[in-house]
């Protein structure tokens, strides 16, 4: 907590803005929280185009059944998720301007991002461990798993194949998903909703520049047929310049006096394509990501080229049937690609170095829904994984030799199902349970218990209970690369296991407003980490004792006839190592978030502030100070016919603060971004 105190300075002016924005809300004339805006589609008379009510506008005896279908394959509504489910939608990401989707997920209560200057990456509720690549997240686009098969990999940062335009609204649920999902869903699961043709309806256009070089620009067209057919096609770009940064870990004369030249930039390109008609659906996805790396890790010479290079594919497609008002049938099938290639130099020579690996996944998933039985809702599927490339290697160009050359395939077959039972006394029991085969990890079986009592029309309460796992993925059983920042293969790694208990309480507040409150207690077995190996001085990853967590999560929300919300949360956990209790790494104490959006001058532009603050956390050596940060949004759709104009302005105190460094790196801690501005226009016809 010193670490709010010392930087009070910094959060106090945003509490003031938020303060006003809050008040103004409530003191505007007409404005209420028991006052439900008018629903549905509406026209805005200023730009001409039909604008559809998001769910930030609804009320919440709305709010609360609008369906989500993370949390089970069941569709219910958030009040009787067998979780604490979390959504944000397209307005939230416009109105606060949130670039990546690791933007979007640090707003939400218990998770946290860090930033090494090449990768984001995902911490929640205590647990974000040193050498993971947020395989512990399951990342979901429209359903469908987005992790590779070579690092299990969810991508958040730039490296995100799908502009965050694109983005229809976001699901996340916390705690263990392997009841329903399987591997890698022991935190939690990100679900990734993308806009229809419906939503776009028409061609759209999106320029956005701003500090250090960063220019965007996106090209859209959506179109919805009078019998249902839909289709989007969108095309983007993105590239930014960066800044010279200094590391004084590198300052001497023969490394530039620590100063990283032209090495922190970033470019990327996506593009997607969906169309559905009838029970049938179609997408494809594509996304490539170069990011400049500056801070020589693994042992790379300082100031030197240095860069890594991220592709992600995809196809997806999907039948949805009812076969009669009980039973109703899905089936997908999938392919995804992802390749990774960094080259880099090493000493002596200097040599150029190059490390990569290419995946290749493809599977489907069969399923029924069975409502016919009075009293319940069940699903029964099963699914099928082959992990075709989980292929690794590494070479020197010259002279040319290689380190490294690891082919790997594997599958992945599981069976589930689920039930949602409705008890007399206001009771449900929501019964999962799911049984996963893998060629690296065996037989795993994940129930999930959650029983429900809705105490009065407004108080939900809720027991979850529920088992995951998450196999070793390929880079952590195989890659093995001799010399400076190499590793050694450990193929006698096990899956690692959590066992979570949670009480969550929730409370609907007037007509528009929610409380949540969480307790929950994890236990890992096996926990996977990084580490060094004595006898050689390279990393290993093994499996490491036990690990626990306790916390509490409360958070709020609030939306106003006017237009104006707010949704603030706090988060307090202490995860441990079971053996000598100490914290475990890049594992904050407390954490705080707030978002608040206020309409000004009659509707005719909006603010959107938010503030997070992260408590100090334990790096390899020392630790990261706490922060708090502040963001500010000003948008405007009445400034210019069919466009939507915004301005932000992001870390706006331009407070100095650091993320603990991932194993490879010289440096203890990583300086994050400094403040930056951002400019964007987005154009309908």
């Amino acid at each position: 907590m010193s670490g709010w105190c010392e930087r009070s300075r910094i959060v106090l002016p945003f509490l003031r803005i938020a303060s006003f924005a809050l008040l103004a809300s409530v003191c505007a004339p007409g404005w209420s929280a028991d006052a439900p805006p008018t629903t549905g589609p509406h026209q805005d008379t200023d730009s001409g185009r039909s604008v559809d009510t998001d769910l930030a506008t609804l009320p919440l005896e709305v709010l609360m059944q609008e369906t989500v279908s993370t949390a089970t394959r069941l569709t219910q509504p958030i009040s009787d998720a067998p979780a604490a489910v979390f959504v944000l939608t397209a307005k939230d990401i416009k109105d606060f301007e949130w670039r990546t989707l690791a933007d979007a997920l640090a707003s939400l209560p218990g998770l946290y991002v860090s930033y090494d200057r090449d990768y984001a990456y995902l911490g929640g509720r205590g647990f974000q461990r040193p050498g993971d690549y947020n395989s512990r997240f399951l990342l979901l686009v429209d359903g469908v798993r987005l992790n590779d098969t070579v690092y299990d990999q969810a991508p958040i940062g730039t490296d995100f194949p799908v502009d965050m335009d694109l983005v229809e609204r976001i699901e996340y649920v916390p705690g263990p998903g392997s009841a329903v999902y399987g591997s890698n869903a022991l935190f939690g699961i990100v679900n990734v909703i993308t806009r229809t043709g419906e939503s776009l309806r028409g061609a759209e256009v999106a320029v956005a520049a701003g500090s250090f070089g960063e220019k965007r620009a996106r090209a859209s067209y959506g179109w919805h047929g009078s019998n249902g057919a839909d289709l989007v096609l969108s095309a983007s770009a993105y590239e930014r310049r960066g800044q010279d940064l200094y590391y004084p870990e590198f300052d001497t004369p023969d490394q530039n006096n620590g100063v990283a030249q032209g090495l922190d930039y970033d470019r990327a390109q996506s593009f997607l394509a969906k169309f559905a008609d009838g029970d049938f659906g179609l997408s494809m996805g594509y996304g490539n990501r170069t990011k400049g790396v500056p801070n020589a890790p693994y042992g790379a010479l300082f100031n030197s080229p240095s860069n890594t290079t991220d592709t992600h594919s995809f196809i997806n497609g999907s039948f949805h049937h009812a076969v009669s008002d009980g039973l109703q049938l899905a089936a997908a099938v999938y392919w995804g690609r992802y390749d990774y290639r960094t080259p880099s130099l090493y000493a002596p020579g200097p040599v150029e170095n190059i490390d990569g690996d290419h995946a290749l996944w493809y599977g489907g998933d069969v399923h029924a829904t069975i409502t016919s039985i009075p009293g319940n809702r069940m699903v029964f599927g099963m699914d099928y994984t082959r992990d075709a490339e989980r292929d690794q290697y590494n070479y020197n160009v010259d002279p040319y030799a290689v380190n490294l050359d690891d082919r790997h395939s594997s599958n992945r077959e599981g069976v589930y199902a689920e039930d949602e039972l409705q008890l007399p006394a206001n009771f449900s029991l929501n019964a999962g349970l799911r049984y996963d085969k893998e060629t690296v990890a065996g037989g795993n079986i994940s129930p999930r218990l959650a029983l429900a009592y809705k105490a009065s029309p407004r108080d939900t309460f809720k027991f979850v209970y529920g088992l995951a796992y998450r196999a070793p993925n390929a880079y952590e059983l195989y890659y093995a690369v001799a010399g400076v920042g190499g590793q050694l293969a450990n193929p006698s790694l096990k899956a690692e296991h959590i066992t979570t208990n949670e009480f969550i309480y929730e409370r609907e507040i007037g007509a528009s407003g929610r409380a949540t409150l969480s307790l929950f207690h994890y236990d890992i077995r096996d926990l996977i980490s990084e580490t060094r190996d004595p006898s050689s001085g390279l990393y290993i990853f093994e499996n490491l004792n036990r690990a626990n967590a306790d916390g509490a999560e409360l958070s709020y929300e609030q939306k106003f006839a006017g237009g104006a919300r707010i949704r603030a949360s706090y988060s307090w956990q202490i995860a441990r190592d079971s053996s000598s209790g100490a914290i475990l790494q890049n594992s904050p104490r407390n954490l705080f978030k707030l978002n608040v959006v206020m309409p000004v001058y009659a509707n005719a532009a909006r603010i959107g502030t938010e503030i997070r603050c992260v408590s100090s956390r334990f790096a390899n050596q020392g630790h990261a100070a706490g922060y708090c940060l502040g963001n500010v949004t000003v948008a405007s759709s009445r400034l210019i016919r069919h466009a939507d104009l915004s301005f932000s302005v992001y870390n706006v105190a331009n407070a100095r603060y650091t993320d603990p460094a991932g194993p490879g790196f010289v440096q203890d801690v990583i300086v994050q971004q400094s403040r930056e501005f951002l400019v964007k226009m987005v154009y309908g016809f």
